[in-house]
């Protein structure tokens, strides 16, 4: 298999009419940005297009969904093309891997440096900061009009991944490109007060736990914490509600290395890794068979919390 053009997926596309959009678990903003824009834009061009979920939507992303998500796998008897986007292996879709394949036609569209090739049809780049902006190139290829609905999905997905533009992997084309959403009548503003500033109390209250667990290693270059699911139950909040704790982390001054673990209702851990300026987090997570990219990644240990965390610190003093 190999790297195809966004051209090639796009002609496969317009000779298409049923799709299904398989974004990750733990959605993120890029996952669902990205997600609700390709499917606003195929419904545009006429094709049966639906985004096919197995979890709950963070409450902060629910703006995004205007009708186009589904938990129905029977929701098409023979869907034509299967389409995941934001993530390339079947473990990031797991309850819906055996419907993804039941597609005439796969497609993958992401920008993680450590996906591998398993559809039918690729196009992985890692070199861009979202896959919001490869979802943003593929529909003006497909002469997809970006209007405001499907550009405050782009935004939301872009400005997610990047950190509100402040991480590495901003480029000058994430700028030229929300340059063009705002041509395209985006209410930024509105937008960022959805993302960032629409949190429950349960957020803070959990927040303030987690990082009561924080602990500096390898002379204060490492930063680590955790969250339990007896965290959850006593804050009454979700565990998506958790997510930005890593990037506290990172910004703690003189931290090159950021983690966060959090233990999953099946017992296992979660581990997400952030680095500042020059640790590779991608090859500590795939020590673990995680992955990501070489500032952000992740992985999950079939381990307790106690033993996750000592691996964990062991790998990070190890980079630094």
């Amino acid at each position: 298999m190999k790297n195809n053009t966004l051209a090639e997926i796009a002609k496969v596309l317009a000779e298409k009419q049923n799709i299904l959009i398989f974004p990750h678990i733990n959605m993120d903003g890029d996952a669902l940005g990205s997600a609700a824009a390709l499917c606003k834009g195929l419904r545009d061009l006429g094709k049966n297009c639906f985004i096919l979920i197995e979890d709950d939507i963070p409450g902060n992303l629910l703006f995004l969904d205007k009708g186009y998500t589904t938990r129905d796998q029977d929701i098409m008897e023979n869907p034509e093309i299967s389409i995941c986007v934001d993530c390339g292996e079947e473990k990031r879709f797991p309850k819906r891997a055996e419907t993804f394949r039941k597609a005439d036609i796969t497609v993958c569209i992401d920008h993680h440096a450590t996906t591998r090739y398993i559809c039918d049809y690729n196009y992985v780049d890692s070199s861009r900061a979202a896959t919001g902006e490869l979802i943003y190139d593929l529909l003006c290829i497909m002469g997809v009009t970006i209007d405001k609905e499907i550009g405050e999905a782009v935004f939301a997905a872009i400005t997610t991944d990047t950190g509100n533009f402040q991480y590495s992997n901003t480029s000058k084309r994430s700028h030229e490109i929300m340059a063009e959403l705002y041509d395209a009548g985006i209410d930024a503003n509105g937008i960022s007060i959805e993302l960032y500033e629409n949190m429950r109390i349960e957020k803070i209250l959990i927040k303030n736990k987690v990082l009561s667990t924080l602990e500096l290693v390898a002379g204060g270059k490492g930063a680590i914490c955790y969250m339990t699911e007896a965290m959850l139950t006593e804050t009454g909040a979700t565990g998506d509600e958790t997510d930005g704790v890593v990037q506290e982390l990172r910004s703690i001054s003189g931290v090159e290395i950021a983690a966060f673990l959090k233990e999953q209702p099946d017992g296992r851990v979660k581990a997400s890794l952030r680095s500042k300026r020059y640790a590779d987090v991608a090859a500590i997570a795939s020590a673990f068979g995680g992955g990501g990219h070489i500032r952000a990644a992740g992985c999950t240990l079939d381990c307790s919390l106690d033993e996750a965390m000592a691996l964990i610190k062991e790998k990070m003093t190890e980079s630094l």
